[in-house]
């Protein structure tokens, strides 16, 4: 098999591919990065830099990188030409909730127009099997003195942010390919990830390298926010059996049923580094921000038998360990464009506690 991962050089998508080259001896891996902000080359080094202590030669025979925007319909036919990819999964996203309220358009272009360029060739390719990899945000959100409420497959859309807008987009119109063309898809819905190479400004990073470097860690509000905590390999293997053996047109939920609310994870990071929760500062709110994201995954592990296996406190521990081992990779991407968007986006917020 080839697969083309588009996003591999973000977080999830580079723990894809590192997940399919280490189970499939026999596969390709192309991968397509327009390394934004949040792609970073360095993520791929053992794949790309004979000169990287972790370079492994026969996973690199095995991967291609292409620097190319999705949203580029003639460089992405010419890939499927030169590549002629079996399965498609698209990763490739504008995430970060808090730069979509202050800029909604790039995330427009590319989770809305980068996937229907991607699914066109697959059209165009021979009818190229695949997968969108999406978010339980777009669900909205669940009230927190309502523990007995998730979502499931069929809970209506209803986003928040302009993040979740354009990811839930992006859904509908997999889906209207899939009944309009007979495109062969499937659409995953993650709970929040957690794991190696997430980008510095995401909760765990950011709490973790603030930590480790005795700065202020800023939490939103009271940090009584919940999001149910995902280590990122178990999404991985979510997402490659729902590819090999999922229902063609379905919708499936991955969750891990490790919901904590955001205050409890930043002071369980503290503990475990041994620092004072004299480091946390409660700064004003997130726009919109959702309460709560509570995943149903029961038609996944009845149909497909997944279920998550990395407890939350072992996720702690082995993010926590990848951060303080790999400092290089993170302290180069604090550096620059990131001080500039950290400032703007936690200088200026008023400390309520």
């Amino acid at each position: 098999m080839t697969i083309l991962i588009t996003g591999g050089a973000g977080f999830i998508g580079s723990n894809h591919i590192f997940y399919h080259l280490n189970h499939y001896p026999e596969d390709k891996v192309i991968c397509v990065d327009k390394l934004t902000y949040a792609g970073n080359l360095s993520t791929l080094s053992s794949l790309l830099d004979p000169a990287d202590p972790e370079y492994d030669e026969a996973k690199a025979k095995r991967f291609k990188f292409y620097k190319t925007d999705i949203c580029d319909r003639d460089a992405i036919y010419g890939i499927f030409e030169e590549e002629k990819p079996d399965v498609v999964a698209n990763f490739a996203a504008e995430s970060h909730v808090d730069r979509s309220i202050e800029d909604p358009g790039i995330f427009l272009q590319t989770n809305i127009i980068g996937t229907s360029v991607m699914m066109d060739a697959c059209r165009k390719y021979g009818n190229i099997r695949y997968h969108q990899v999406s978010t339980d945000e777009v669900y909205g959100d669940v009230p927190l003195d309502r523990p007995d409420l998730f979502f499931t497959e069929t809970t209506p859309i209803h986003t928040s942010s302009p993040y979740s807008s354009s990811k839930a987009g992006a859904d509908l119109l997999t889906q209207a390919y899939f009944r309009t063309y007979g495109l062969p898809i499937t659409i995953s819905r993650c709970s929040n990830n957690v794991g190696p190479f997430q980008f510095v400004e995401k909760l765990w990073p950011l709490m973790i390298i603030n930590a480790l470097n005795d700065k202020p860690l800023p939490v939103y509000g009271e940090g009584l926010n919940v999001r149910d905590w995902l280590y990122v390999e178990d999404h991985c293997k979510a997402i490659d059996l729902i590819i090999r053996k999922g229902t063609i047109g379905e919708v499936y939920n991955v969750g891990g049923h490790n919901e904590r609310a955001n205050i409890d994870v930043v002071k369980t990071i503290l503990r475990e580094l041994g620092k004072p929760e004299s480091l946390i500062t409660h700064v004003t709110d997130r726009k919109g921000h959702d309460r709560r994201y509570a995943i149903d995954p029961t038609k996944i592990h009845e149909e497909l038998g997944w279920l998550p296996e990395t407890k939350f406190e072992d996720s702690v521990k082995k993010t926590i360990a990848w951060y303080t081992s790999h400092q290089s990779w993170w302290e180069e991407l604090i550096s620059g464009e990131y001080q500039n968007y950290y400032a703007k986006m936690y200088g200026n917020r008023e400390v309520i506690g």
